[in-house]
């Protein structure tokens, strides 16, 4: 028998504790394939002999006060369309995710989503054989200090 599932609603908190951001309001939308990352101010460098890409981050959903810097080795780059029809060449980045009490490694598009309200969103590529969402609800894992809490926990062992 596989592992458990974990039961969440259509938005939930999530943690990226590798990029050292603040738990992200994300939408779960198991209609799309591939997960997005609201990024701006995006740039390419080199770390170690590896390509890495910088960005910054607006943590809080419709709040544009607070940037988080970030940075990630690139896994590839994904070809997008923007909403006026241009191809856009995205970053392709690999992660550690968590929701809940459970950690898991996810990739994520790093494309700018300033029209969009959340900063997270995850695809079936992210929640597949992991999650089972309910699209009437929200918050089943609990409140963003609910996050952090288990977090910390996670660190201490």
């Amino acid at each position: 028998m596989g592992k458990e599932r974990i039961s969440t609603g259509w938005q939930e908190w999530a943690l990226l504790p590798e990029l050292g951001l603040t738990p992200l309001q994300t939408k779960i939308n198991s209609g799309r394939q591939t997960s997005t990352l609201h990024a701006f101010m995006t740039e390419e460098f080199e770390k170690d002999g590896q390509p890495h890409v910088r960005f910054c981050i607006h943590p809080k959903q419709n709040d544009r006060t607070e940037a988080v810097l970030c940075e990630a080795p690139i896994l590839g780059k994904f070809e997008g369309t923007n909403k006026y029809g241009k191809k856009e060449d995205d970053y392709l980045i690999k992660t550690t995710i968590q929701m809940g009490n459970e950690q898991w490694p996810v990739e994520l598009v790093i494309t700018n989503m300033d029209e969009m309200t959340f900063r997270l969103v995850l695809g079936h590529s992210a929640i597949d054989g992991r999650l089972i969402v309910d699209p009437a609800a929200t918050f089943l894992l609990g409140s963003s200090d609910d996050v952090t809490h288990n977090s910390s926990q996670k660190a201490d062992k």
